[in-house]
């Protein structure tokens, strides 16, 4: 029996150590806990699950472990690589940024009229949705401006090239509005992942490197999807870029906010792009036209072959083509550094995972893009280019 006064325990507690926090796993804490319980009430004492005493000591060792949880939450949300919620949220002030609301689809009007004609509140349809121009644009001497309109309602919200153009308040000496390219769709709430990767681009705002710098200020405001190319070379490189020139391709954002982010630090290369935004920047105030590229977005189709086995239905069939189209809409401009969709690749998605996974036999995947006729064979996907598929637009044969 224990005496009053000089009873130690032996369970277990968290610790912080150079190697970070180390908590106990829950069977020690258990085991420690039933050690000090005979060693005050006898060693014969019964604590198995099913005896009374067994039960409380389970119920304090469950009640210790979540105390263990709860310790290593609080020191990970010191860190942006292990925070979570709120915590994260808080911890990514510290780089100047903040998580992103559920966001507003944006699509780039060429907006056409008489010069010096000023539209304020400006607002153009697709027919389905509202598109807000900025509060005042003016109309210059070439006649038509590009300005970037953001849709009113919420969420990924899709227009095709062209389809933007229906003026809903008209103005004197407003002509035409339209997209030459289609809109980017708007983005839910940033999931912590995201977030996490956003955090760790923003610390290049302060990199010596001149494209690092630019691709951490264009991150920092929020954008959708970004690449940057680099030719330092005299000539063109294989994608058309001029020698000594940046090209940017970026998705979602203000393009006065991207212009101003590459001008201020692009030092003397040159800039390439079809988006074209003018911009002043330093102290002598001298404006400077910066050229960028809005990638399009190719529409990818997809054909799975399979047997369907024991178990295969039509909630099956729906996650494969929507395991198909996620991962087709994950490869994100040039299609990554391969620049082109690997067939081969595809499967990994395709097989599916768990249940769902065992109840058909993956036969042959095919592709194409643009209505193409459907192949076995790679796609090349254009450096400005980003791959969409809507899970409609893959076709599931299955055979039995």
């Amino acid at each position: 029996m224990g005496t009053a006064g000089t009873f130690t325990s032996t369970v277990p507690v968290p610790t912080v150590t150079a190697a970070g926090c180390v908590i106990p796993a829950f069977a020690d804490i258990l085991a420690a806990l039933q050690n000090d319980y005979r060693s005050v009430y006898g060693s014969d004492v019964s604590l198995d699950s099913d005896d009374q005493d067994g039960e409380w000591v389970g119920i304090q060792a469950t009640a210790f472990n979540d105390y263990c949880a709860a310790f290593a939450a609080v020191y990970n949300a010191f860190s942006p690589a292990t925070a979570q919620g709120a915590g994260l949220s808080s911890i990514v002030k510290t780089n100047g940024i903040e998580r992103l609301i559920a966001g507003f689809s944006t699509a780039d009007l060429t907006i056409a009229g008489t010069v010096g004609t000023i539209i304020f509140s400006g607002v153009v349809s697709d027919g389905s949705n509202k598109w807000s121009m900025p509060t005042v644009v003016t109309i210059p001497l070439s006649g038509q401006i590009v300005v970037t309109a953001i849709c009113q309602t919420a969420g990924a919200i899709t227009a095709a090239a062209g389809t933007i153009s229906s003026i809903q308040n008209m103005t004197k000496g407003w002509q035409s509005a339209s997209n030459a390219a289609a809109a980017s769709p708007g983005a839910p709430v940033e999931q912590d992942p995201q977030l996490r990767v956003r955090q760790s681009e923003s610390t290049m705002l302060a990199a010596t490197g001149v494209v690092d710098g630019i691709y951490g200020a264009i991150a920092a405001l929020g954008v959708t999807r970004l690449r940057i190319y680099e030719n330092d070379t005299n000539a063109p490189d294989a994608n058309g870029i001029p020698g000594h020139s940046i090209c940017v391709v970026v998705d979602g954002g203000d393009n006065t906010a991207i212009a101003t982010a590459i001008a201020s630090r692009k030092l003397s290369a040159g800039t390439y792009g079809t988006t074209v935004v003018t911009v002043t920047t330093g102290a002598a105030g001298i404006p400077r036209a910066i050229n960028f590229f809005r990638s399009t977005q190719p529409s990818i189709s997809w054909g799975i072959s399979i047997k369907a086995l024991t178990g295969f239905t039509v909630d099956v069939q729906t996650q494969l083509q929507q395991a198909l189209s996620d991962w087709t809409n994950a490869l994100g401009i040039g299609a990554g550094s391969a620049g082109r969709i690997m067939l081969a690749r595809a499967y990994a998605p395709a097989l599916l995972t768990g249940v769902a996974a065992s109840t058909f036999e993956l036969l042959g995947l095919t592709v194409s893009r643009d209505g193409n006729p459907l192949t076995a064979a790679d796609v090349a996907i254009a450096f400005n280019e980003a791959p969409y598929c809507d899970p409609t637009l893959v076709t599931v044969n299955a055979t039995t």
